[in-house]
């Protein structure tokens, strides 16, 4: 038997990166075969027509391409020009223009204005030597994304099966957005009757869908996704009882996150409950372009988890799957809460709000109906890629409706955003409105709404209407993904805990006078109530983006610090 094969499963061909290299072969297709040549087959052109010819031939024969990188200057097409063609060919393919060093400063401009318009994913420069890391680090990036959101992946961690893709929707966009490599069948499928089989049932009649097994033979019948989460992390109601978390943090969006590791790391015991997968709404976004120190971008999902992984490391403990139902607050000396999730109770000396927003609902009875038959709040990553070679619908003019559509873009034949505004630039980042105007496959449509929906079972055709006429039209559709405005995440916080007109936490100064203590206002990031700090979107002011957000969460620790010092002070002096 082979090596890497196992008997009755056939390996997948290679994925192919695609080195076009008219005046560098020894150095770019030597340094890329050397690396990469195990896991993927390194196929090397010398000129466009080349490229193009052998690109619709592999495309044709339906082999993965994962990477196409070209050096700047090829003799009858610039590599922007050939990269852009790429992209209309095989869009989810990722496209590095290679420069000469020598080159470099001189190129720069240009490859600068074809980033922007989305002719290509980014540029690197020619390897000069030896480990050059550099190189390697955006090869390695871009693989690792195309193996994340374009790849079925090899080596599964949980297995689902169920008759219908629809009733996996939410557990697969959970374990998605955790980075869980999933795989999917229905009961009839090969590896669907294996894995029933393998369950040795006396009868098959008592299955529930769908039928969720882990990687070691644990198996769970039509869980839902909390049930998922807590066999993925466990479950809060495992904190003991005399357990006093110096700091719980609710909600692990990028504030909560950046609490959870500045908290852990400065030693408080740190607890994190989130109810839906670690990231929040962030971790929903295919590509955040403009986080500080990522210059080729990162995925909402990988920011969360490496976040995630860093607070771990430091000892912070994660729930997901169960979010705060309720805090209870002290007494006069507010000297430590209580934060309820579900049956749980966990005692805290502090907490931190960032429970982040949640996307407004559609009020189309019809769409609701549809929900996760085609119908998806949020950019639901796992569900772009069931976009393949069909029509579909982005509502939202923010910067997350703009990176959904681009990454939609990758696999639907048409990415339609539907916004009521006149214009994109009003409340997206000037990066991704360039970038969708030069994205042929993305069209946008101002001044419209979605008034109905309908469909045999799952989302089949959209109503639309022009917001100034009021004239209607039905369109064909296969997907929707609405991402319209935001609600803060806040009926489960006390009375106590003021807010302002939109439901948003009251912050310092932000909070009325009224409410101040003796004449002063709760320090910056603090409420109305001693020890419970608000970080992020859920905050009244906040700037709602990423790094603002995760600022914030930082920002929170060392009033952590200075209330648990009052809390020490205030022990002593009553002689406790």
């Amino acid at each position: 038997m082979a090596p890497g094969h196992e008997e009755g499963i056939d390996r997948p061909s290679p994925a192919i990166i695609v080195a076009v290299t008219p005046e560098h072969r020894n150095v770019l297709v030597d340094e890329i075969r050397s690396r990469y040549g195990r896991d993927y087959t390194v196929v090397d052109t010398a000129d466009a027509d080349d490229t193009i010819h052998t690109i619709k031939t592999l495309v044709t024969q339906h082999v993965p391409i994962a990477l196409v990188i070209a050096e700047a200057d090829i003799a009858d097409c610039t590599g922007r020009q050939l990269l852009h063609k790429v992209h209309r060919i095989v869009p989810t393919a990722r496209r590095l223009a290679a420069i000469p060093m020598a080159q470099f400063s001189s190129v720069l401009p240009v490859m600068q204005e074809a980033l922007a318009e989305g002719q290509l994913d980014s540029y690197v420069s020619i390897p000069q030597g030896l480990r050059d890391e550099e190189f390697h680090a955006a090869i390695v990036d871009y693989l690792s994304d195309w193996g994340w959101s374009v790849a079925t992946p090899e080596v599964v961690a949980v297995h689902l099966v169920a008759p219908t893709r629809a009733s996996t929707a939410a557990i697969r966009d959970f374990l998605d957005r955790m980075g869980v490599p999933t795989k999917t069948s229905t009961p009839d499928s090969r590896a669907g009757r294996a894995l029933i089989e393998s369950l040795e049932l006396e009868s098959t009649d008592d299955i529930r869908y769908p039928i969720v097994a882990w990687r070691g033979r644990r198996v769970m019948f039509a869980p839902t996704v909390a049930e998922v989460a807590e066999q993925w992390y466990g479950s809060p109601d495992d904190i003991p009882d005399t357990d006093v978390a110096d700091l719980v943090v609710v909600g692990a969006g990028p504030a909560g996150l950046a609490a959870a590791v500045y908290g852990a790391s400065e030693g408080l015991s740190t607890i994190v409950i989130e109810s839906e997968a670690i990231g929040g709404q962030a971790g929903t976004s295919s590509m955040i372009r403009n986080y500080l120190g990522f210059p080729r971008g990162v995925s909402g999902m990988r920011l969360a988890q490496r976040a995630r992984v860093q607070a771990s490391r430091f000892g912070a403990r994660f729930y997901t799957g169960r979010g705060a139902t309720a805090v209870e607050v002290s007494g006069p000396e507010f000297d430590h809460h209580h934060v309820v999730a579900g049956t749980a109770r966990i005692c805290a000396r502090t907490i931190v709000i960032s429970t982040g927003v949640a996307y407004r609902r559609l009020p189309v009875p019809a769409v609701e109906n549809l929900v996760g038959s085609g119908v998806y709040y949020g950019a639901a990553s796992s569900a772009a890629r069931e976009m393949r070679g069909r029509h579909t619908f982005v509502v939202g003019g923010g910067n997350s409706a703009g990176q959904a559509a681009v990454h939609l873009a990758r696999f639907a034949d048409s990415v339609t955003i539907v916004i009521r505004r006149n214009s994109l630039a009003e409340t997206m980042s000037d990066y991704l409105v360039r970038e969708i105007d030069a994205n042929p496959r993305i069209v946008v449509r101002p001044g419209t709404e979605v008034i109905d929906a309908g469909g045999d079972g799952r989302l089949e055709w959209l109503t639309l209407c022009d917001t100034a006429t009021r004239h209607a039209e039905q369109v064909p559709a296969d997907g929707l993904f609405l991402l319209i405005g935001a609600a803060p995440h806040c009926d489960w916080i006390p009375a106590e805990v003021l807010r302002d007109g939109h439901g948003f936490v009251l912050t310092g100064r932000e909070v009325p006078a009224d409410r101040w203590v003796d004449g002063c206002p709760p320090a910056p990031l603090e409420t109305t109530v001693p020890g419970i700090f608000a970080a992020g979107d859920v905050r009244s002011g906040s700037m709602k983006r990423v790094a603002a957000a995760s600022g914030e969460g930082a920002s929170t620790v060392p009033l952590v610090h200075a209330r648990l010092a009052e809390l020490r002070q205030a022990e002593l002096s009553s002689g406790h």
